[in-house]
């Protein structure tokens, strides 16, 4: 059946700003998941290591102070291996490949706030390659802006990346609405003066903008 796009959504002169992971993006998937342990030669217990590890060093690679090959070596370092350039570039592919996905649920909501006039944008705590998805692909020019961290050197939930977005959509703090599904994140917008919405699923989403629009 086709997706259908609601009502319009009119929340003029607030901007709502969208991250991406998790929220316009699906998680990676089990398979997605499994395609990459397979790939570093994980099995079985090694695979919370394998996790822990993936996640203790990803503010680094978000903030663009960690390369790419050298990020996947600190994970088989903390692993106990060892993996080649080409190895590391292999699993960057099958990682990046997981997070390059949408929600048709949360894609029909952006369209409603651009129908209803609403300034809409996009700020992703990721790495400087996902710079091409975000800001070339279809729904791009759903976005007056893209933001993302590894280019800016500064990660959410930092009140300085959160000033850095308001000062270059020309707003207030009053005006700035912030959805993320980390409620760590929409802290640190509501800490600068905005509000924010910790997203679970589109639905919510949508009964949090009418109720600002009503």
């Amino acid at each position: 059946m086709p997706a259908t796009i609601p009502a319009p959504i009119a929340l003029s002169p607030r901007v709502v700003v969208f991250d991406y992971g998790e929220v316009i993006s699906h998680s990676p998937s089990d398979a997605d998941r499994a395609a990459l342990l397979a790939r570093a030669g994980v099995a079985g217990d090694g695979a919370a290591a394998f996790w822990r590890s993936y996640w203790t060093h990803r503010d680094e690679l978000d903030r663009g102070t960690l390369a790419i090959s050298d990020y996947w070596a600190r994970v088989a370092r903390d692993l106990g291996t060892d993996w080649s350039e080409v190895d590391r570039h292999e699993l960057w592919a099958i990682d990046h490949r997981g997070w390059l996905s949408v929600d048709p649920g949360t894609l029909a909501i952006l369209h409603a706030l651009r129908d209803g006039g609403t300034r809409l944008a996009l700020l992703s705590n990721a790495g400087a390659d996902f710079g091409g998805w975000l800001r070339h692909g279809s729904f791009a020019p759903l976005f007056d802006a893209v933001f993302i961290s590894g280019e800016l050197r500064m990660v959410k939930p930092e009140a300085e990346i959160f000033a850095h977005v308001m000062r270059e959509l020309d707003i207030s703090p009053d005006q700035l609405l912030f959805v993320d599904n980390k409620a760590v994140n929409v802290d640190g917008a509501i800490a600068v003066g905005g509000a924010g919405h910790v997203f679970t699923d589109a639905s919510g989403l949508e009964s949090w903008l009418r109720g600002l629009a009503a």
